[in-house]
């Protein structure tokens, strides 16, 4: 559709073309849904219904629509959960100084909706926790020795006694 519209046509005449000239080319052939009815025609249509929709068909996050506690608590649920996997007390607890500093901020906003609670985490407890349930490390195995070279003298000790009782070697 990249012509522009002649004076003489009316709008409507116009699109019906346009449309009759795709439909001729093929360039509603073979369309993703031809031929399947129509979703949610029985639902009242609502906005918040089609945000849903186009987020789930862009293959987006839906957690845009929860609240920001909501959020919150199911992001400590995770972290909680998660805690078999954190890889050193440092991460741990600069991860918790960061959940509670943004938990706390948001306590401090106005409310947009229903408060929900969700705990502080106590970053003792949590690392007591993570040493019980984390994997024990495996032992590091003891170097193996390198073998050390001779001094000089001892090597030098050592050719004069080979050639001294008559060894060969060097």
């Amino acid at each position: 559709m990249t012509e522009k519209k002649p004076a003489y046509l009316r709008h409507e005449d116009w699109v019906e073309r346009q449309l009759r000239e795709a439909r001729q080319r093929g360039a509603f052939d073979n369309l993703e849904g031809a031929g399947k009815p129509l979703r949610n025609l029985d639902r009242p249509f609502t906005a918040e219904q089609w945000a849903q929709d186009w987020v789930e068909r862009s293959g987006g996050d839906m957690h845009a629509f929860l609240p920001p506690l909501l959020i919150l608590r199911k992001e400590r649920a995770a972290l909680l959960a998660a805690l078999p996997t954190v890889g050193s007390e440092e991460v741990l607890r600069e991860t918790i100084a960061d959940f509670n500093h943004r938990l706390l901020d948001q306590y401090r906003r106005p409310m947009d909706g229903p408060l929900i609670a969700v705990g502080v985490i106590d970053a003792d407890e949590t690392v007591a926790l993570w040493r019980q349930v984390r994997p024990a490390p495996e032992p590091v195995p003891p170097p193996k020795p390198t073998p050390t070279k001779p001094n000089w003298f001892t090597r030098l000790r050592n050719r004069v006694s080979n050639w001294r009782f008559g060894a060969s070697g060097g």
